[in-house]
């Protein structure tokens, strides 16, 4: 596999080798995939913490009697027509 780095990244990646940290560019690359790999996880995790603390505060919403009922294709629509505006 052949990648294409700026000149910018290129001298990121040979500092990194020149530290002494990593053997090579390889090492470097491999070990920025994991860490874009792991980050992707935790940005995935805190979307879903989010979404179940909205689920919460509806069903809270719900119990307290704050919900809308929606009897017809025509009230979900209109409902979310307001949402979308």
């Amino acid at each position: 596999m052949h990648i294409s780095l700026t000149p910018e990244l290129e001298a990121r990646v040979k500092a990194k080798v020149e530290s002494g940290l990593y053997n090579n560019a390889s090492e470097v690359i491999r070990e920025a995939l994991r860490f874009m790999e792991t980050h992707e996880d935790w940005v995935r995790e805190l979307k879903v913490a989010q979404l179940r603390q909205q689920l919460n505060t509806g069903l809270e919403q719900l119990n307290r009697g704050e919900g809308v009922e929606i009897d017809s294709k025509a009230s979900l629509d209109a409902l979310f027509n307001n949402i979308k505006s």
